[in-house]
């Protein structure tokens, strides 16, 4: 039979969809030279201890090369889940979160997860549910930096849970960082400058990281022979640093902090500029912490000394976590080392 043409001269319509039609798992596992068994292991995420990475990667490539996506509905519908996880966190614009973030996307991508991102302004308010139903629209919940009354909507749907940052004991699985440690290794570095008075710019935000970080501190000036003298508390910013930390340069007793210890490196930035505009010199006279080493850390000068956190590993860990319970399994704590980075914002302790 000769071949058929359009009007135009192309190939028929027909012939045109059958070549555009979207790949299956069958087509899949032709490429990959595998069962179609097996292409629904690997791209389920259940292929470990069942099929070989080599084959697992050669599957996934064929699946890259194909172009080809699960049905979701079809899925949905034969397992009742739709491999969609909800992120929680206090903010989308900072660095920190966005790293936390592109970590759980990298794992929930190779296990065929979707992910969700959904704000909670500084995690201290109730989280409003952002779905009618979320049990009929996700399969759990990543939640971070989230005081325990702003998980109550969360909680309340019966999903299965995975807290990062945080000490919440109601919950599935929880991702931490080595905070206390973190505090630890700044408390440890200034004693060692000779710095026994310090002065503490607390984030005025009620969750277990900030208080956390707080502890920490005073317990380790109390062994070491110190003593925070003062505590400011202060709005999680750069100008909330400024205000909080004029108002400790602005004092003149026998208690002057010699150190500004910073939960974080925004409320850091917000002390270097206090101490510029009051002639005070950093590191000769003061030393300045802070907190999470974001990309500002090495663009102010000095450059801040501070506690590197491993925020992409922290979503990866979260996401592995939730993949866990999801699946049956039991998932294990993580909590993931820091370390302090000692750069040009810390000096020995001024002689009087």
């Amino acid at each position: 039979m000769p071949a058929q043409h359009t009007e135009d001269g192309g190939t028929p319509r027909r012939h045109q969809a059958a070549r555009s039609a979207r790949p299956t798992g069958h087509d899949v596992a032709d490429a990959a030279g595998v069962s179609q068994a097996t292409v629904s292991l690997v791209l389920g995420g259940k292929w470990e201890g069942r099929v070989s990475p080599r084959t697992a990667e050669a599957v996934r490539a064929a699946a890259r090369t194909l172009g080809y996506r699960p049905n979701l509905a079809a899925r949905t519908l034969r397992l009742g889940r739709t491999r969609t996880a909800l992120l929680v966190v206090p903010a989308l614009t900072g660095e920190f979160f966005a790293a936390v973030h592109q970590g759980a996307v990298e794992v929930a991508t190779a296990h065929d997860f979707g992910i969700v991102l959904y704000p909670s302004p500084e995690g201290i308010e109730k989280a409003p549910d952002p779905f009618a139903s979320a049990r009929t629209a996700l399969d759990g919940v990543i939640a971070s930096s989230m005081a325990p009354e702003a998980l109550a909507t969360l909680r309340g749907e019966g999903l299965p849970l995975v807290m990062l940052d945080s000490d919440e004991g109601d919950c599935d699985a929880t991702v931490n960082v080595d905070i206390a440690n973190g505090m630890r290794q700044v408390t440890a570095h200034l004693l060692a400058l000779g710095h026994r008075n310090v002065a503490h710019l607390a984030a005025d935000v009620d969750s277990w990281t900030f208080t956390a970080r707080a502890d920490a501190l005073a317990g380790a000036l109390r062994t070491g022979g110190g003593a925070v003298v003062r505590t400011e508390r202060a709005p999680l910013s750069v100008a909330g640093g400024l205000d909080a930390a004029t108002r400790v340069l602005a004092q003149s007793d026998a208690d002057t902090p010699t150190a500004l210890v910073c939960d974080d490196d925004l409320l850091a930035a917000g002390a270097l500029k206090a101490a510029r505009r009051l002639g005070v010199r950093v590191p000769e006279e003061m030393s300045v912490t802070g907190f999470d080493d974001l990309t500002l850390a090495t663009a102010v000068e000095p450059e801040l000394t501070t506690v590197a956190l491993p925020a992409q590993q922290v979503g990866a860990a979260g996401m592995e976590a939730l993949l866990a319970v999801v699946e049956g399994r039991a998932p294990r704590p993580v909590r993931l080392p820091v370390r302090l980075l000692e750069r040009g914002s810390t000096g020995p302790r001024p002689t009087p």
